[in-house]
């Protein structure tokens, strides 16, 4: 089990400065292991968030939803929509009635990706948890922000 304190052989002047830091620790922890995870499958965690996303609308949405929706607000998430267009799992479609909205949709490519990397995906990250312990650790983060 991790300890920020040996990790990073480093002392705290307090409670709340620790757990701060422990937080971006661990948030990064977290990224780099997400990152390993996705490579294989050629995108990143922020592309599979918008895979998600649009599974998860069940018709084509508008860029400026899928924005408001992901996990990490990307001001890149252009760019991220065009590398999966470019991958063919995501299309563009023109809005008949205003020439300037585009929705996007996902592909049944992106749909069969998401039903392989599901298949493969464990929530072992928080393997040490309890689910008691995960629905605090879930409030308290909630009740930082």
């Amino acid at each position: 089990m991790g300890n920020i304190s040996k990790d990073i052989n480093s002392t705290f002047p307090n409670p709340k400065i620790k757990a701060l830091l422990n937080i971006i620790y661990t948030a990064n922890w977290i990224n780099s292991k997400q990152n390993t995870f996705f490579k294989p499958y050629g995108i990143s965690p922020q592309q599979f968030n918008i895979l998600r996303i649009l599974r998860g609308a069940g018709a084509p949405i508008k860029v400026q939803t899928i924005k408001e929706r992901m996990l990490e607000r990307a001001p890149n998430a252009t760019r991220l929509m065009d590398k999966l267009c470019e991958k063919q799992l995501i299309n563009r479609l023109a809005c008949p009635d205003d020439r300037r909205v585009v929705h996007i949709e996902i592909t049944s490519k992106g749909l069969k990706l998401l039903k392989v990397i599901s298949k493969d995906f464990k929530d072992d990250l928080l393997e040490n948890l309890t689910e008691k312990e995960a629905s605090q650790l879930s409030d308290m983060l909630d009740k930082i922000r």
